[in-house]
């Protein structure tokens, strides 16, 4: 098994090459959506997020007010810290899950956005980095997902700067350019990623 650790900051596509990589058959391992799970009604990471944070942090139907505990956390280290101590144990046990039940000889793509900030980079094989200009970022995550630009810029903020990311990158994929010129970049990526699977043995 190849471990690929991909990465990027948040509105910098990091997602679209995670899902263009799965099509062309990668085992994707996303840990955005593993942080999801483990916070889900009835499961003892909701518990203590609530028991930390407050009753207030549930919306009516019971399930997590991610926007209002988003604008808590990502504009306080301290509570981004409390946080991250409930949430990343969980997502920790649940990767190790996905990554046994692998099939032999797969490429393994850990969708990870916190790689560099957590130190994570030793553990993988090769660490991809998909990069774009905060402008850029910025742009989307206000046109596309809806955030104001101040809570864009704080979360922006509350992440590893992209020199810090690319400092940890074996491969960067540029993406400030058309969804056309994405899907080039990441064919070669996994020509790439395949062979190296190939080369440490049979599938």
């Amino acid at each position: 098994m190849v471990k690929i650790g991909l990465t990027g900051g948040i509105g910098s596509g990091k997602s679209e090459v995670a899902r263009r990589l799965a099509g062309h058959g990668a085992v994707v391992i996303d840990a955005d959506l593993i942080a999801r799970e483990v916070v889900e009604p009835g499961t003892p990471g909701l518990a203590e997020v609530v028991a930390t944070f407050g009753q207030e942090m549930l919306r009516a139907d019971g399930t997590l007010d991610r926007e209002r505990l988003g604008r808590v956390v990502f504009a306080d280290p301290g509570e981004l810290a409390r946080l991250n101590a409930i949430v990343h144990p969980k997502v920790g046990a649940r990767v190790a899950e996905l990554q046994a039940a692998a099939p032999p000889g797969a490429v393994v793509v850990y969708d990870v956005p916190l790689l560099a900030e957590n130190g994570l980079a030793p553990m993988y094989d090769i660490v991809v980095v998909v990069d774009a200009a905060e402008d850029v970022r910025l742009a989307r995550l206000v046109e596309r997902r809806g955030m104001s630009e101040q809570d864009a810029l704080a979360r922006i903020r509350a992440q590893a700067t992209r020199e810090e990311r690319l400092a940890v990158a074996d491969v960067v994929i540029p993406n400030d350019g058309s969804p056309a010129e994405l899907d080039a970049r990441v064919g070669e990526l996994w020509a790439t990623l395949r062979a190296r699977a190939d080369a440490q043995g049979p599938r």
